[in-house]
């Protein structure tokens, strides 16, 4: 308990890392409770109140159908965190297994990180762009393409922490005694890779919102009936200069919350990684 408050204490020791913190926590239950803080229903089209101004009945105006913006940005968040926990948790699982193999079998290794150094090669959003116009549009689609490439980024450090673990005297101690492959990966190596995984999921988090609001933008993402911060975008292309406010919100939404996930993962990591928690 000593130390849970004491790591806590020095991450919140900088204001901006508690400002990122807040605006965390106020995305991820504007997500969770949607359905109870939203005044209107996102997807009920009113011809009548279309393109109305931010007023005390509409605080973010309405849309070209009536719609009311700011429901449809509360549940633009519920998309948003949970595509982005999925491209997490998908990059993440694939990209530890593939990094942690590939730094343990040297053969395995040199296979698999070209292919990773060929994939890389190309930029994000080609090949998340690409992967998509083969799978096809939806959200599981996206979270895939999205979360393909980015779990090679993750598979590049867990490759390069694996290749330094594997040499320390702990493992080789296991090794001594006959533990198996298997017991010295998931036993030994991967929970010493805890620690620069969740700042890397962090990082992973801000950079796919960004990389799914621009599939949704150029309308190959999520379908664009569903109420994602992108596809409210896309649709206010038409509208920049007669109703500004379309453009407006969503785009301020997308912006704090990367920023909030680049604070708060900046702080993780002064924390978490030893050449910065000396520093501090």
């Amino acid at each position: 308990m000593r130390l849970s408050k004491s790591f806590l204490k020095k991450l919140f020791r900088r204001k901006i890392t508690i400002i990122g913190a807040v605006i965390l926590f106020i995305i991820i239950s504007m997500a969770l409770l949607s359905p109870l803080i939203a005044p209107y229903d996102p997807m009920k089209i009113n011809p009548i109140d279309r393109l109305q101004k931010p007023n005390s009945t509409h605080w973010f105006g309405t849309d070209n159908f009536g719609r009311d913006i700011f429901s449809r940005i509360i549940y633009g968040a519920r998309i948003t965190v949970l595509s982005g926990f999925g491209v997490v948790i998908f990059s993440i699982v694939f990209g530890v297994i593939l990094g942690s193999l590939s730094g343990y079998f040297d053969t395995l290794g040199m296979f698999i990180m070209r292919i990773i150094d060929v994939v890389m090669a190309f930029p994000p959003i080609m090949l998340a762009l690409a992967l998509v116009a083969i799978l096809g549009q939806g959200i599981i689609n996206v979270i895939v393409a999205v979360g393909a490439v980015y779990l090679t980024r993750t598979a590049r450090i867990t490759y390069g922490l694996t290749l330094k673990i594997r040499k320390d005297a702990f493992v080789e101690a296991a090794v001594a005694e006959g533990a198996s492959n298997a017991r010295v990966l998931f036993m030994h190596i991967i929970p010493n890779l805890i620690s620069p995984i969740i700042v890397q999921a962090t990082f992973t988090f801000a950079f796919a919102l960004l990389q799914m609001a621009a599939l949704d933008f150029l309308g190959v993402g999520i379908p664009p009936q569903i109420p994602s911060w992108g596809n409210m975008l896309s649709s206010s292309q038409d509208y920049i200069t007669r109703a500004p406010w379309l453009l407006l919100f969503p785009g301020i939404f997308i912006v704090i919350t990367v920023l909030s996930f680049n604070l708060f993962g900046d702080a993780l990591r002064d924390r978490l990684d030893p050449k910065f928690k000396d520093e501090l």
